[in-house]
């Protein structure tokens, strides 16, 4: 079933029917929704990192977070939640060394 036929062919809401189709893992509806200068917080809500820009299916963040001064890119199928301005990945997610270490050091 299509987007088209399943927005015209059902009486529920057809949001959440949106919501359930998949790209590559993730659900299109939420990639959507991340914007630039977002937190990324890992499972146990721990900063992480800062949205950049999403660029084909990863999520691009600042130099400014990263110990290295580079960028560094998470996937999108690593994220478990979106909530409010802040991306929470999920639990065992594969997260760049050097990420969020510069932000630690600063607040020490």
């Amino acid at each position: 079933m299509s987007f088209d036929e399943a927005w015209t062919n059902t009486l529920d809401c057809p949001l959440i029917r949106y919501k359930q189709r998949k790209t590559k893992g993730f659900y299109m509806f939420e990639k959507l929704r991340i914007k630039e200068h977002m937190e990324v917080a890992n499972c146990e809500g721990l900063h992480v990192g800062t949205v950049d820009e999403v660029k084909d299916d990863a999520i691009k963040l600042t130099k400014s977070d990263s110990s290295d001064d580079m960028h560094h890119f998470l996937s999108l199928d690593d994220v478990e939640k979106i909530d409010d301005n802040r991306i929470y990945l999920k639990e065992g997610a594969r997260i760049p060394e050097g990420l969020g270490n510069k932000a630690v050091m600063e607040d020490a």
